[in-house]
């Protein structure tokens, strides 16, 4: 999934220059109710000078699909 964000500055300090960055090693969202899903990488934009996270995502959201029964 190709991810565009609508938000053009930092809401916390006001800075434009946002970055992208995904989170490492076992740090992946996980299903509820589905025991054999490795679920999905987490991204986040980030405001390059003051660290604040905008906005998170995961790259897979088909795979939580059926979890709010």
């Amino acid at each position: 999934m190709t991810y565009r964000t609508n938000i053009e500055k930092c809401p916390k300090c006001g800075e434009r220059e946002l970055g992208r960055g995904k989170q490492n090693g076992y740090a992946v969202m996980l299903p509820i109710n589905k025991a054999m899903s490795f679920g999905s990488e987490v991204e986040h934009i980030i405001c390059t000078s003051c660290g604040y996270i905008v906005e998170s995502y995961v790259k897979k959201p088909g795979k939580f699909k059926g979890t709010m029964d």
